[in-house]
């Protein structure tokens, strides 16, 4: 397929999401006569290059992995003084824009480079110019990312300046529930038989073929036409990130650290393990499910227990999906910040209180993710729920609510210390009573 039509996408890193998903989508919708991404890693920008702007990645599907081929890519370093210049003149003329970088903290920086400054003089110029509106996509994983970056890239223009950018450009949040991992062992790409991003680099991007997202509501006074036309467009999309962050989230993180406890290498080696999946979806439906339908009842078909027991459903059979090659390694780096104040594990506990629900099964996960920060998984319970609370040092934590929190978590690691007793067999008799027991069969 050769790049066609008017339109211009610029997208700053050049990760599985970037490429998977705005990078693949815009050049696939047949309606884009440029690509431009930003990116900073050296071998990958020259090895781009070298191939003429051709990028391969590796799309999981139920039954097989695709390899699919991306031409016509401008790659440029934001921190080289031509190459920005490049960027701020195709932002000028760029229609859509997307972010994918590991965290809204990567917005700025003190160098020439930061985002903030190249997207703040690209739009500037594309007032100068009378260019195209534009769309921004910011894909960080934060429910506030789209208001963070506009507030960073307006901090530099004057009242006037603002005022004209705000009819012309709008800033998206989104939820973007496509997972995806980024490859870097030769080996791993080997054997499991991955192409790499270019012949001559060893890194290679996963994706799942899932590419239903959700963006914020467009408000232009025009019509406004997207490129990359899959999205679904959202008049509040807080609902929809909390299911994200509650339910899916939450439970790949349960389904991993569980995994982890029982020795498993990928989430998919998960379902030979009794008792966690169904543990997992009796979390997922029973405690963030239930809380998000009791929070927003109405607002969409999702929150129904129709709708969200689909969602469930759909998302645990892609989680396990062998073709994913999801590791349990990747799933449970980064531990603290899965048990922050307002992240997957304490958020949805969190949650469950507020809707009057139980949430100890993300409790027990809770546990395994913290017992995992020691040398043995049952080392010294007071001393993790104390790091506990310094992890939660500079939140909005009130003494009451962690309480609330760290009282839960001790009913769960005793519990989890049952569940090594039972040498961590099927995890729902944790929660049976003798009756239940008689009716439940380890296989």
């Amino acid at each position: 397929m050769a790049l066609s039509k008017e339109r211009t996408y610029v997208g700053f890193g050049f990760g599985a999401i970037q490429s998977g998903l705005f990078l693949y989508e815009a050049y696939h919708s047949g309606k884009f006569k440029r690509l431009v991404v930003a990116e900073v890693i050296p071998e990958v920008i020259s090895e781009i290059r070298n191939s003429g702007g051709a990028a391969t990645i590796n799309i999981g599907h139920k039954d097989h992995i695709e390899k699919a081929r991306i031409d016509g890519l401008e790659i440029k370093n934001p921190n080289n003084n031509e190459d920005r210049l490049s960027l701020i003149d195709a932002i000028a003329d760029a229609d859509e824009i997307g972010t994918a970088v590991p965290s809204v903290d990567f917005y700025t920086t003190d160098l020439p480079g930061s985002i903030h400054r190249i997207i703040a003089a690209g739009l500037l110029k594309k007032l100068k110019n009378n260019g195209p509106r534009a769309v921004i996509y910011t894909a960080e994983n934060n429910n506030h990312a789209a208001e963070i970056l506009e507030s960073k890239v307006l901090g530099l223009m004057d009242s006037q300046e603002k005022k004209n950018i705000k009819s012309k450009v709008q800033f998206l949040n989104t939820v973007i529930g496509k997972m995806s991992q980024v490859i870097t062992r030769s080996n791993d790409i080997k054997n499991r038989d991955l192409s790499p991003i270019t012949p001559n680099l060893t890194r290679a991007f996963l994706v799942e073929s899932f590419n239903k997202i959700l963006i914020s509501k467009i408000k232009f006074k025009a019509t406004f036409e997207r490129g990359i036309n899959v999205f679904k467009e959202k008049d509040n999309l807080i609902p929809f990130e909390e299911a994200k962050l509650y339910g899916h989230n939450a439970t790949h993180a349960l389904i991993g650290y569980l995994g982890l406890v029982k020795g498993a290498k990928f989430i998919a080696d998960v379902q030979d393990f009794p008792g966690i999946i169904p543990f997992a979806r009796s979390a997922f439906f029973e405690e963030s499910g239930k809380s998000l339908i009791r929070k927003y009842d109405g607002l969409d078909e999702l929150f129904t227990e129709e709708g969200y027991r689909s969602y469930v459903n759909d998302l645990l059979e892609r989680m396990v999906n062998p073709y994913l090659m999801d590791s349990i390694d990747r799933v449970t780096r980064d531990v603290e910040r899965k048990l922050s104040w307002n992240d997957r594990f304490i958020g949805t506990i969190r949650l469950c209180f507020s809707q009057g629900i139980n949430p100890r099964r993300f409790a027990f996960g809770a546990a395994a993710a913290l017992l995992s920060m020691g040398d043995t998984p049952l080392d010294n319970f007071s001393a993790k729920l104390e790091k506990l609370k310094l992890i939660w040092k500079n939140s909005s934590a009130s003494t009451h609510d962690a309480e609330m929190v760290i009282n839960q978590l001790s009913t769960s690691m005793n519990d989890f210390s049952k569940w090594k007793d039972a040498a961590y067999t099927d995890p729902n008799l944790i929660y049976c009573n003798e009756e239940d027991r008689q009716n439940i069969r380890i296989l």
